[in-house]
């Protein structure tokens, strides 16, 4: 798998992959030159700071540095390592890490406003397929975060990309990114709103909610895009209510159905591991059927093999849907 990667231009990649590794709570990703540790249950413990150090500097040398950032209950743990980068002994953190995917350049640094990584590697598989399918589309790409995908689909020959998130911070590396690539100019198009209102102005729909009264937001024409990302994270809340994909996934699907043009593709996501892919898969379907929009087909696939499942039901679920 590495050998494969790297030949396509990939330095990112998870390395352990601790819940399906005899180490649940913990994984080990290389983002270019930075080796990133996360845990979620229980910090590391001094031991395995030097045991990890040990390592590390065995096989890698100096070729990556490796950063410790613990998201469990017991944060305070890591307070002796913030502001200093690496938590072991290594060389010094490069101020701006750049690591690449798929022949694309990413700003990876491993620590920022946020908590989660600035590029998921689990959906790799899904920046493939969009890549490959992208020439001479437009692509709109909800819930956009640092613009992954919609870079895989200019680097696929997209004639427009529609970046849409909230998050300023988020767009921002957005940005980055495609400077970085050497991309921009009337292809691109960056919209820091709520998803809610920029889809449902898409496919058609008036604006509900709270947030409706509250705030303005800016106005968009409908229209109809040729592949549109639905990527939601587990759960947000934001001005026009609260989003939980467990509960709410049709009332995101619906509009970014309206909003895909005839014989267009979407490509979604789920990401709550209590939701099985069949239960998905049969909200999808009733969810088309219902707003006269069935599938012509839809095809399940998973994340790459260096995101191992045990049971078969990966935690990140990815559709392909075709109208």
């Amino acid at each position: 798998m590495l050998e494969r990667l790297h030949a396509e231009g990939t330095d990112c990649y998870r390395l352990f992959h601790g819940v399906a590794e005899g180490r649940p709570g913990l994984t080990i990703d290389r983002y270019g030159p930075v080796l990133l540790l996360q845990t979620w249950r229980e910090p590391l413990t001094p031991v395995e700071i030097g045991r990890f150090g040990q390592i590390v500097r065995e096989t890698c040398g100096h070729d990556v540095t490796p950063v410790w950032n613990h998201r469990g209950p017991d944060r305070g743990a890591q307070l002796p390592y913030e502001g200093a980068g690496p938590v072991i002994e290594s060389p010094e953190l490069d101020d701006a890490p750049i690591g690449a995917e798929l022949g694309l350049r990413y700003h990876v640094t491993p620590r920022h406003r946020g908590q989660d990584p600035l590029l998921f590697l689990d959906l790799r598989a899904g920046r493939r397929r969009v890549r490959d399918y992208a020439r001479g589309k437009s692509v709109l790409n909800l819930f956009a975060y640092t613009g992954g995908v919609g870079l895989c689909a200019l680097k696929g020959g997209a004639d427009e990309v529609w970046n849409v998130d909230f998050a300023r911070s988020s767009l921002a590396w957005a940005e980055k990114n495609l400077v970085l690539n050497g991309f921009g100019g009337d292809r691109v198009r960056m919209v820091r709103e709520d998803v809610v209102p920029v889809l449902r102005q898409l496919a058609g729909l008036p604006v509900k909610g709270r947030g409706a009264q509250k705030r303005s937001f800016q106005s968009f024409e409908p229209r109809r895009f040729d592949l549109v990302v639905l990527d939601p994270p587990r759960w947000a809340k934001g001005p026009f209510g609260a989003i939980d994909i467990v509960r709410d996934y049709p009332s995101l699907l619906k509009p970014a159905l309206l909003a895909t043009a005839p014989g267009g593709s979407l490509f979604l996501t789920h990401n709550a591991a209590r939701v099985g892919r069949e239960d998905w898969v049969a909200i999808l379907r009733r969810t088309a059927e219902k707003f006269g929009r069935p599938f012509a087909s839809l095809e399940l696939f998973e994340p790459e093999e260096d995101f191992p499942s045990l049971d078969g039901e990966p935690p990140l679920k990815l559709a392909w849907v075709s109208l």
